[in-house]
């Protein structure tokens, strides 16, 4: 209710908040970056190490310099905010990506998850209909997601 009146007054004072965007509709990115920001808003305002971690793998993934990577980041909290599901950000990224590409927005929902070290069963759910929705068996679902924890496991002891 609140984001719906945020937006309402965005719009008010903004009319052309879409024409400001830099990234399309159409964009991949765009559509992955706001499921990851939907994955990391699933337990309240994000945190630090959360923001950081989206950031950085968004400059990785997409090869994006740190200044796209925010306007990225900036224009997915927007269709994030307008978004009544999870369909219009997987239907693009069907559209556009291959079950490789699909596979690692899975593996990057995952690393958000595990970025506050610890899984709600909220951030579970999510990964599992985005998953279902990007075509992502359960087998190679739940193999990202130990494969990700693992590797947190790892770096966590050798720190």
């Amino acid at each position: 209710m609140l984001d719906r009146l945020r937006h309402f007054i965005a719009d008010v004072v903004s009319p052309s908040g879409a024409e400001t965007r830099t990234f399309a509709d159409g964009d991949y990115r765009l559509a992955a970056a706001a499921l990851l920001i939907h994955v990391i808003s699933l337990d309240g305002e994000p945190s630090e190490t959360e923001k950081r971690k989206l950031h950085a793998l968004l400059e990785y993934r997409f090869d994006l310099d740190p200044g796209m990577a925010a306007k990225l980041i900036a224009d997915a909290t927007l269709v994030e905010g307008e978004a009544v599901d999870l369909y219009h950000f997987t239907s693009v990224i069907m559209r556009s990506v291959n079950e490789e590409g699909r596979l690692r927005i899975i593996e990057m929902m995952w690393e958000l998850v595990y970025a506050d070290g610890h899984v709600t069963e909220f951030e579970d759910n999510v990964v599992w209909r985005a998953a279902d929705l990007l075509g992502i068996s359960s087998r190679d679902r739940l193999n990202l997601k130990h494969r990700v924890a693992d590797g947190r496991l790892a770096s966590d002891t050798t720190s």
